[in-house]
């Protein structure tokens, strides 16, 4: 490690998360470059060859070796505990760069079946066609992940808090039955950000990241992240990026770096007000259920507490009164955004059953615990009374 590197070490998490990764240029800019260029230019032909061959370090195609990109990925890897990161053009591109970069016909995945919709469509649609199949078990059940463990079982997938019940496993009991059949345990870390829960340190193998979330922070990108060692993540998924290209743009990268460096503030604001609006929601008689783990009602407050500093910005809730009663409340907000996305300073609300989960057959929705009363709301930084009169319109 470089004198700097050593010191970038030393540096607690917010001061990480603004100033970790940077390179400055011979132009010596303060705020980090963009390098909005498709190529690079070598010095003679034996430069060239000996970058191609990975013989000499340094930048060849944006679609695989960007500066700005690798400042993203060298500021998030700092922030996650991580030897390395490979960036993604989305969260989803991350979660199929990882299963592809590591998988291979005849393999074995064991996943959470409480995961954002999209991933279970990729994981019984699409990965199936290649031979790769997945069994689904219950989130916090230790027992039944252990118990569907196969043979050839490569992986185990999970979103911990999950999307949008906010339900959770215990991490490192998780990743001490993983490493005992010799699977890798792969933690989507959407939810938390490492600001407010680092998996690598609880014994995840892999974490993901879809970073046009709380990443980003204001809605603006597109991006992912895949996070691990060298060997795993610089290995196997960087190699499939190399090739099949699924990358993050430069520009999406600079974006994504300016989110950086206000998520540590921006994580315990978004924490604060979600507490706020649950515990003001489990007291509105239309309300039947409140799902988020800052509350002592939640089935596993005490292990939010244990592996997480803070309880994250999005809630759910069961309204009396089903679909009806649900499409009428998002119907009459007046502040709340009425979008699927999710981490940005603006609050989101969506009704999962019909939008994130609508791809899940009635069965797969059921089995996910998606209530056709079910409403997600995405706490953001607005003054929280404005929150709580917005959200009475529709009670």
């Amino acid at each position: 490690m470089s004198d700097y590197e050593d010191l970038e070490a030393e540096w607690a998490f917010a001061t990480q998360a603004v100033r970790a990764g940077q390179e400055r240029s011979h132009e010596q800019e303060h705020s980090e470059a963009m390098f909005l260029t498709s190529s690079f230019v070598f010095s003679s032909a034996a430069e060239a060859a000996a970058r191609f061959s990975g013989e000499q370090p340094g930048n060849i195609y944006s679609r695989f070796t960007n500066p700005t990109v690798r400042t993203f990925e060298q500021r998030l890897a700092r922030l996650e505990g991580a030897e390395c990161c490979v960036a993604t053009a989305s969260g989803m591109s991350a979660i199929l760069s990882t299963c592809l970069g590591l998988l291979k016909t005849g393999d074995h995945i064991v996943s959470s079946r409480s995961i954002f919709g999209t991933t279970t469509v990729l994981f019984t649609n699409i990965l199936s066609k290649f031979g790769i199949e997945t069994t689904f078990v219950e989130l916090s059940d230790l027992g039944a992940w252990e118990k569907a463990i196969q043979k050839n079982t490569r992986l185990l997938f999970l979103e911990t808090p999950s999307n949008p019940l906010t339900e959770m496993v215990d991490i490192k009991a998780l990743a001490a039955i993983s490493h005992a059949n010799d699977c890798l345990l792969a933690v989507d870390n959407c939810l938390s950000t490492p600001a407010l829960q680092q998996p690598i340190k609880l014994g995840a193998d892999i974490v993901i990241h879809s970073a046009t979330k709380y990443l980003d922070g204001q809605g603006r990108c597109m991006g992912g992240a895949v996070l691990g060692t060298e060997e795993i993540v610089g290995g196997g998924v960087y190699g499939f990026l190399r090739s099949a290209g699924p990358t993050m743009s430069a520009f999406n990268a600079w974006v994504f770096l300016k989110g950086l460096e206000t998520l540590d503030i921006r994580m315990k604001a978004h924490s604060k007000n979600a507490l706020q609006l649950a515990q003001w929601l489990e007291k509105q008689p239309q309300v039947a259920k409140v799902y988020y783990p800052g509350l002592e009602s939640h089935p596993q407050h005490e292990l939010a507490k244990s592996q997480q500093s803070d309880f994250g910005g999005l809630l759910s809730f069961e309204l009396k009164g089903g679909k009806t009663a649900g499409w009428a409340l998002v119907d009459a907000t007046q502040i709340c955004s009425i979008t699927a996305n999710l981490g940005d300073t603006k609050t989101t609300i969506t009704h999962p059953a019909t939008t994130t989960h609508g791809r899940l057959t009635p069965e797969q929705r059921e089995e996910s615990g998606i209530d056709d009363g079910l409403i997600r709301v995405a706490v953001g930084l607005e003054d929280l009374e404005d929150l709580k009169r917005d959200l009475s319109r529709g009670m």
